[in-house]
């Protein structure tokens, strides 16, 4: 038998788990709060400015412990430095990223198929499309896919992809169709019909995606995309993440002042007028100094056009030739050579202005009537102003010391042959002959360097005479 204190005992180790099965367990209360979702939106051609901007999204989202970044898309495509810099953010992200082809009529071409590819979730808006992965050639003369293909075919409407023009366009091919397929393979999507979008530019609508297993989903907006992904398990770095979506709180996430100004001068229209205002206006201001705003005006230009094209594929030797042309215009106006210089430059203007960007990528060329105007504009605006500095040139001088002869002026101090005189009132230093005298009026006869040849008035009329 126990004795009574081994009962005391006994009850006092009973007690608690008792008390603790009559309650329901209660859960912490950071448990009931659903974590936020954040949304932003890529609407337009991938560029410097998208990287930067969901760069800052995915930072953003991770400082505010956010469970989901939701990037809704429409894009034609874009640069493949910035796309390529866009998926490395995201497959490094610890937290899903969705991308959303929306609204209907969006569409994720080129490099937009890339990203929908690398995201955690891949999803459509019902009246939209994806594909013609295809990159675009590199200089001029790049074969462009059709225009209306139908969907889930070759551009060309052939059953398969046409051989490659030359090696370089087989590596690039190569590369881009091994990359899309990497990508359709980490995250267990069609790596088939990827390497499809690629070597043939077919495209899927949302309906044949889902079905091929392209995208995990079609949502007809935002709410219906987080009401369907409420409950899924996503692969992120470092483990699985289980998604809590429905009635979780939204958060927009819009483009700062930086995202929208390199948006607006990495345009590369944009970016070559501001090179050639730079230019101008510094060929102005040191043509015709003083001035001074065409001066301020051409270097703030010209910093923000060279920091634009360092964040654009530039080719160099079109950078080259634009700068060789103005200078043949220039050269023309100094030195008349019968319209051979000004042809020149406007030719190799015409050309470098073609070659400046290094991509045909959606959304980042040059209009040919672009070109044109500028190069028409150009040749009339340096003829001009280097005309009117090379006619500044030729008109003879109005002051200085070779304009002095035959000026009066009074001797100041005067011994030995040598002295000062007042001339226009400045001080220079005269010598002369004769009986010279402070205060007497003279008259500068010669100029030898910085010494003048004065005598005085009388002799001087007595010699005209």
């Amino acid at each position: 038998m126990w004795s009574a204190g081994t009962w005391l005992l006994a009850m006092a180790l009973l007690a608690p788990m008792a008390h603790g099965a009559s309650e329901p367990a209660v859960s912490p209360p950071a448990a009931q709060v659903r974590r936020p979702v954040v949304v932003t939106t890529v609407d337009g051609a991938i560029g410097p400015a998208t990287a930067h901007h969901l760069q800052r999204a995915l930072a953003a989202a991770a400082k505010h412990d956010a469970q989901l970044v939701v990037v809704q898309i429409d894009t034609p495509g874009g640069l493949d430095t910035s796309m390529r810099q866009i998926i490395k953010d995201v497959l490094a992200s610890s937290i899903p990223v969705a991308t959303y082809v929306a609204p209907n009529g969006a569409r994720a071409a080129s490099a937009g198929t890339y990203l929908l590819y690398a995201s955690h979730i891949a999803a459509m808006a019902p009246a939209s499309n994806l594909g013609a992965a295809t990159p675009v050639a590199i200089g001029i003369g790049g074969a462009q896919p059709e225009h209306g293909a139908p969907a889930g075919r070759p551009a060309s409407g052939a059953s398969q992809a046409e051989p490659p023009a030359d090696s370089m366009t087989a590596k690039r091919i190569a590369d881009a169709a091994a990359y899309l397929r990497s990508l359709a393979q980490l995250r267990g999507r069609n790596a088939e019909w990827a390497e499809r979008a690629v070597r043939e530019s077919v495209s899927l609508s949302a309906a044949d995606a889902l079905a091929m297993k392209v995208v995990d989903l079609v949502a007809a907006d935002v709410p219906d995309l987080l009401r369907q992904l409420d409950g899924r398990e996503v692969p992120v770095v470092g483990g699985r993440m289980r998604l809590a979506t429905r009635d979780a709180p939204v958060s927009s996430f819009d483009a700062d002042w930086r995202s929208r100004l390199l948006s607006v001068i990495t345009e590369p229209s944009l970016a070559l007028i501001l090179m050639l205002v730079g230019i101008y206006g510094l060929l102005f201001e040191f043509s015709n100094p003083g001035f001074v705003l065409p001066g301020v005006v051409g270097a703030i230009s010209l910093v923000l056009a060279l920091f634009a094209l360092q964040m654009l594929p530039v080719n160099y030797a079109g950078l080259a030739l634009i700068l060789l042309g103005i200078a043949f215009l220039v050269a023309e106006a100094f030195l008349p050579s019968f319209g051979a210089l000004g042809l020149g430059g406007v030719a190799a203007f015409a050309f470098g202005a073609v070659l400046l960007f290094d991509t045909d990528a959606p959304g980042f060329g040059v209009p040919g009537w672009l070109i044109a105007v500028l190069t028409l504009s150009s040749a009339a605006f340096v003829l001009l102003v280097a005309g009117m500095a090379a006619k500044s040139r030729q008109r003879p001088l109005a002051h200085g010391a070779p304009q002095l002869v035959g000026v009066r002026g009074e001797l100041v101090e005067y011994a030995g042959g040598e002295g000062w005189a007042l001339v226009q009132g400045e001080h220079w230093k005269v010598r002369g002959s004769g009986d010279l005298r402070p205060g007497a009026q003279v008259r500068v006869v010669r100029v030898l360097g910085t010494t003048l040849e004065i005598a005085a008035v009388a002799e001087v009329v007595a010699e005209g005479a």
